[in-house]
C-alpha cells in the first residue's frame, strides 16, 4: 500500500487526525483575511467586464506580421478607447474594443484598415450591444440564485438546516473570494467567467456533501453513547474523508492548471484564462472551504443544543471520573500498603498491583524498607 493510502487508512480509522474542531478560530480568521481582501480588491479595482457585458467590437484580421503591441496603439487612437489585443494560433489578431456603436465601430474598422495597411473588407467586425451583456448578467445571477435556493432545500431535507446554513456560507465564501481574485488580477469577465463560477459550486457543494454524509452516519444515536462529543465526531468526520478530498481537487485541479499556467500564460492562449481562473480559483477554495469551514460552523451549530451539551457534560464528566478512579486506586493500593496497616507483609502485594501503584509500594521500600512503607525495626 502506497504511503498516501496508508495515511487515509489510519486517519479512517483514528488512529491519527489534525484536530480541525479545536483549531476552527484560526481558520475562520484565515478565511476573514482573505474575504475582507478580496471584497477590498473588488471594491477598490472593480470588475474587467468583457465586451459581451459592455457592449463594443471584435475585429479579426488576416494573417499578419504587425506586433500586439502595434495593433494595440493603432486599435486604441483609431476607436478613442482601450482595446485588448490576441494573437490566434494560426497568426491572426483579435482587437476587442468596448462601448463603440455602430457608426463608431464602422469608423474603427476603416482606421484600422489604413493603419495595418490590411484591405477593410479582410478585417470581420462583430457588433455586440451591451443589451445582450445585460441579459446574460441577469440569467446569471438567476440561475446563481435558484442554484443556492435548491442547495438549501436539498441539503434540509437530506441532512439538517444547520447543514444547510453551513453549505449555503462555504458557497458564499467560494465565490466571493473567486470574484476578488478576479478584481485583483484584473482578468477579464466573460461569459465563460459565469459558467466557470456555476461550475465550481458544484465542485465545492460535493466536497462538503461527502463530508457531511460522513457526519451523518458517525453522529447517528449520537446522545445514547458518552465516548464523543458532537464535535469530536465532526472531527473524525473529516479525517475520515480528508485523503479523499485531497485526492478529488488534485485530480480536478491539474488538468485546470494546464488551461492556466500552459495554454493561457506559455502559449499565450488569453480566452482560456476567463474560465480556467474561475475554476482554478474556486476549486482550490471550495476544498478549504468544505473541512476548515463547513463541518466546524455545523458543530459550532450543534453544540448549542441542549442535548449536545448535555452529552458533552456526561462525557467529561464520565472521562473526569476515569482519572479520578485511576488515582482513587492508585491511592488505595499504596493506603493498604502503608503506615498503620497491620497485615503482615506476604511479598506479594506489589506483583498484583497496577505498575503505577507497584512503583509508588516499590520505590519507598527501596530505602531499607522505610519512609512510607511499613514500619520496621522497634519502636523507640
Amino acid at each position: 500500500m502506497s504511503r498516501l493510502g496508508d495515511l487515509g487508512a489510519r486517519l479512517y480509522r483514528g488512529e491519527v487526525g489534525y484536530d480541525f474542531i479545536k483549531k476552527r478560530m484560526f481558520w475562520y480568521a484565515l478565511s476573514i483575511l482573505i474575504t475582507i481582501t478580496a471584497i477590498a480588491g473588488l471594491g477598490v479595482r472593480g470588475l474587467n467586464m468583457g465586451i459581451e457585458f459592455k457592449g463594443g467590437a471584435v475585429f479579426t484580421t488576416p494573417k499578419t506580421s504587425i506586433s500586439v503591441s502595434e495593433a494595440q496603439e493603432h486599435a486604441e487612437a483609431a476607436s478613442g478607447h482601450d482595446a485588448i489585443v490576441q494573437q490566434l494560433g494560426n497568426g491572426t489578431l483579435r482587437i476587442q474594443v468596448t462601448e463603440l456603436n455602430t457608426a463608431q465601430a464602422d469608423k474603427t474598422q476603416t482606421q484600422l484598415a489604413e493603419d495595418l495597411n490590411i484591405p477593410k473588407e479582410k478585417i470581420n467586425a462583430d457588433l455586440v450591444g451591451p443589451s445582450w451583456g445585460k441579459q446574460i448578467a441577469n440569467k446569471a445571477w438567476t440561475g446563481l440564485g435558484i442554484f443556492m435556493i435548491l442547495v438549501v432545500i436539498y441539503l434540509a431535507i437530506a441532512f439538517e438546516w444547520r447543514m444547510a446554513v453551513a453549505a449555503l456560507i462555504a458557497l458564499i465564501h467560494d465565490l466571493t473570494i473567486t470574484v476578488g481574485v478576479y478584481a485583483l488580477v484584473g482578468f477579464e469577465v466573460t461569459p465563460g467567467t459565469v459558467i466557470g463560477l456555476l461550475t465550481i459550486l458544484g465542485y465545492s457543494l460535493y466536497d462538503t456533501v461527502v463530508v457531511f454524509d460522513s457526519l451523518k452516519e458517525g453522529s447517528k444515536d449520537i446522545t445514547k453513547q458518552t465516548r464523543f462529543t458532537y464535535s469530536e465526531v465532526a472531527n473524525r468526520s473529516i479525517n475520515s474523508t480528508l485523503v479523499r478530498s485531497i485526492n478529488t481537487t488534485v485530480v480536478a485541479l491539474l488538468p485546470v492548471a494546464g488551461l492556466l499556467f500552459i495554454g493561457g500564460g506559455f502559449l499565450g492562449a488569453g480566452m482560456l484564462n476567463d474560465i480556467s481562473l474561475s475554476l482554478f480559483v474556486g476549486l482550490a477554495a471550495g476544498a478549504y472551504s468544505s473541512i476548515f469551514i463547513a463541518t466546524p460552523l455545523v458543530a459550532d451549530l450543534k453544540e448549542r443544543e441542549p442535548q449536545m451539551k448535555a452529552l458533552k457534560k456526561r462525557v467529561l464528566a464520565k472521562r473526569a471520573a476515569a482519572v479520578a478512579k485511576g488515582e482513587a486506586a492508585e491511592s488505595a493500593h499504596e493506603g493498604a500498603d502503608g503506615p498503620g496497616d497491620a497485615e503482615p507483609d506476604d511479598g506479594e502485594g506489589p506483583h498484583d498491583a497496577p505498575p503505577a501503584a507497584a512503583a509508588a509500594v516499590a520505590g519507598p521500600r527501596s530505602h531499607g524498607g522505610r519512609g512510607r512503607g511499613r514500619p520496621s525495626g522497634k519502636r523507640r
